[in-house]
């Protein structure tokens, strides 16, 4: 986790400079901040890993409800496509009658003359 190597680097930096301190009492109470801090943030840190194992089965349920959403949505889009495609075909067989129906029409004109 990257969260984990930022405080890495920064206890590592902490621990380097209590090495710069001349006063003593200071550098005693840096480092006794830097263990307390340590340990705060093992037991934060300890809680985001479960926090974060216990997240990918519930993403993966998640992901699993989307995906057969989708299927579902998908199931029923090519159903409607169906009914839409026997509605085309009855118009276009109308058209085909009105169509024929001309041009016997247009045929017996044409005889006619």
């Amino acid at each position: 986790m990257e969260m984990d190597k930022v405080a890495s680097d920064l206890f590592r930096e902490w621990e380097t400079e209590i090495g710069q301190f001349s006063n003593a009492s200071m550098a005693s109470d840096s480092r006794m901040k830097l263990s307390q801090t340590r340990s705060r943030y093992a037991q934060v840190s300890s809680a985001l890993h479960a926090s974060e194992a216990s997240m990918e089965p519930v993403l993966s349920q998640f992901r699993d409800q989307v995906l057969y959403l989708k299927h579902n949505l998908n199931a029923a889009a090519i159903g409607s496509l169906r009914g839409t495609a026997d509605t085309i075909q009855g118009d276009l067989q109308r058209l085909l009658k009105q169509m024929n129906a001309s041009i016997a029409e247009a045929d017996k004109f044409v005889q006619t003359l």
